[in-house]
């Protein structure tokens, strides 16, 4: 990743800071010279943290505990990944869910300093295309189906009225599926090659869906290229490979690199209402970022299933 020397002391806070991606934006804000405060819901265990960074442990969506959390603190650098990912319905859990990602992201802009603030990364997700037509496009209209897509993109609204009428410094980034080393074993990619490595039969769907995967580097490259970039301010970003794959192509991959393991096609059913082709078209990350990924599909595949592996035979 090249660095950019213009940010190089500044304070970023990373609201995420101890998830998958999140931890990712840690070390290269580290690398870079930045002062790095970090929030999130959970304790970071004392033996995990990194020197020099900052921990704060708060629900963004509990007003008054993060208004005394930020209170006296100043920031120049916001990336904002609160939140979780759920497709629960509305009536099953997803009111917290959108409180969490809309309330909570509301509430940072209010308790933030904005007369230092110089830059605000939300990141945002590929859901909020919904139904759209592939390859989808920042020209589209939302069309949320669930109330976790629904929250990012009533957050995606407000943030681009907030640049439209107050020039608050926002870029929304809307990642498709982001993938690589640390991320939980819960997702699509580690629980695949997991199956494969113990040589497990395991369900997936049929595996005709197109989807876009985007490694861990190429994506948080993108964020310290959106970083104080004032062409970028306002504006919904796609960050994504640009190359549609198949998701039973992708578990034949997986299979063929770890050489074991027997998915079992069709045992599992498609996810309600999913698009069955949600794949990017990245030619603004190209232009206003001047961004575009580096590693392929089959080299990040290799690089997580050597981690994944490593973890595997410390067992």
């Amino acid at each position: 990743m090249s660095k950019n020397i213009l940010i190089k002391n500044n304070s970023i806070l990373i609201v995420g800071g101890t998830g998958f991606i999140g931890s990712h934006i840690v070390k290269e804000a580290l690398i870079r010279g930045l002062q790095v405060a970090v929030i999130s819901k959970n304790h970071k265990p004392l033996s995990d943290r990194l020197k020099g960074v900052e921990y704060l442990c708060v629900d963004i969506s509990q007003k008054d505990k993060l208004h005394n959390e930020l209170k006296d603190k100043q920031f120049q650098y916001v990336v904002n990944l609160g939140g979780y990912v759920n497709h629960s319905n509305y009536s099953s859990g997803g009111d917290k869910v959108f409180d969490v990602h809309f309330n909570g992201a509301k509430n940072l802009i209010n308790f933030l300093n904005k007369d230092v603030l110089k830059s605000f990364i939300q990141i945002g997700s590929s859901d909020e295309y919904g139904i759209n037509s592939a390859p989808q496009n920042e020209n589209q209209r939302e069309a949320p189906i669930s109330p976790y897509s629904f929250a990012k993109t009533a957050t995606t609204q407000f943030l681009q009225m907030l640049y439209r009428t107050e020039q608050f410094p926002v870029v929304i980034l809307r990642p498709f599926l982001v993938y690589g080393p640390g991320q939980g074993m819960d997702r699509f990619i580690p629980q695949v090659i997991n199956g494969c490595i113990e040589g497990k039969e395991f369900p997936t769907s049929e595996g005709l869906q197109l989807r876009d995967f985007c490694f861990i580097s190429d994506f948080v490259d993108s964020i310290f290229s959106s970083i104080g970039n004032t062409q970028a301010f306002g504006e919904v970003i796609n960050i994504a490979s640009g190359e549609p794959i198949s998701i039973k192509e992708v578990v034949m991959k997986i299979q063929r690199i770890v050489d074991s393991g027997s998915p079992q096609f069709g045992n599992s059913s498609y996810r309600k209402g999913e698009n069955m082709k949600l794949y990017a078209n990245i030619k603004k990350a190209k232009t206003l970022l001047n961004w575009q990924p580096k590693i392929s599909l089959e080299d990040g595949l290799k690089k997580t299933i050597k981690v994944i592996r490593n973890i595997s035979d410390e067992r």
